[in-house]
């Protein structure tokens, strides 16, 4: 336990705890961080986006909420999960987003603009809900957009930093 504590802890610094503040981050960082932790899982592909995400074993595939969401994964105990949502924004761009997430009724906060991967992000929390999310835009026009929630603690924030520090694209 104190060695995945020392793994978690080192990626929340590594991420900013959970927050992107404009850094380039790798999944070549992470992987062997997660590694030495003896965390293991397998990666998932999405017939929409042609990404990839990690999503750690113990977290299971679990029934779409609804048409925007592409993957949705529930912890076994049901107290976590994490949305993987694919959402026409008719072409907004990442500062554009950004900006929208900010009005009341999302109520975003510490937005922060970044790097994963290669691929432009913000990545912000919603407190009421207690997620963490990251967003890029796509091609598209659309937004990908994971959702890591709840997270109330700091392992929390960093599992949810190491899944996103896996997001990448795939070859075609």
């Amino acid at each position: 336990m104190k060695k995945l504590f020392a793994v978690m802890l080192a990626l929340v610094l590594l991420l900013g705890s959970a927050s992107l503040a404009d850094v380039s981050i790798t999944w070549e960082q992470a992987a062997p961080m997660i590694e030495a932790a003896g965390i293991t899982g397998s990666f998932y592909t999405f017939d929409e986006v042609s990404v990839a995400i990690f999503i750690p074993d113990g977290m299971a595939p679990a029934e779409l909420p609804d048409e925007s969401y592409i993957g949705y994964f529930v912890s076994e105990d049901q107290s976590s999960a994490v949305a993987v949502c694919y959402v026409n924004v008719e072409g907004m761009d990442l500062d554009t987003y950004a900006a929208e997430i900010q009005k009341p009724e999302i109520g975003a906060a510490d937005i922060e603009t970044g790097t994963v991967n290669g691929l432009p992000c913000v990545s912000y929390e919603v407190p009421a809900q207690n997620t963490v999310n990251i967003a890029f835009t796509t091609q598209a026009g659309y937004i990908l957009e994971v959702v890591f929630g709840p997270v109330t603690t700091e392992e929390e924030k960093a599992a949810a930093g190491f899944i996103a520090a896996s997001i990448q694209n795939i070859e075609e």
